[in-house]
């Protein structure tokens, strides 16, 4: 990876409003904690999917041991969980470690709607 790579966000209780759901551009957020192993296998997939598609989507990862309010409040039951938001609204969730393809996939389905 370069130096230039995209990170994806930190998307905590306080931001999430402004930075997921008013964001003008599609935004796949992955729910974990330090703890959970299969999510250990799911970040470097995220942080390759925040290189690929910087500029035309967001990606973000929430720690729900520290946001617990926020993966209440959305029904996050077991991590890890992969939500892409759309306008604002759940466009589609992924529960479990999934394929890289999958996420892709739906982020460039979100786009392509777009136009």
């Amino acid at each position: 990876m370069s130096e230039s790579a995209a990170t994806p966000l930190v998307i905590t209780e306080q931001n999430f409003e402004a930075e997921v759901i008013n964001s003008d551009k599609p935004v796949l957020v992955d729910f974990w904690a330090e703890w959970c192993g299969p999510c250990r296998a799911v970040g470097p997939v995220i942080e390759s999917l925040a290189d690929q598609f910087d500029g035309q989507a967001r990606i973000g990862k929430v720690d729900i041991d520290s946001n617990q309010q926020l993966a209440m409040k959305l029904g996050i039951r077991s991590i890890p969980t992969v939500m892409l938001f759309d306008k604002g609204k759940v466009a589609a969730t992924f529960v479990g470690v999934r394929s890289r393809s999958e996420y892709e996939q739906s982020v460039s389905s979100a786009l392509a709607k777009r136009g």
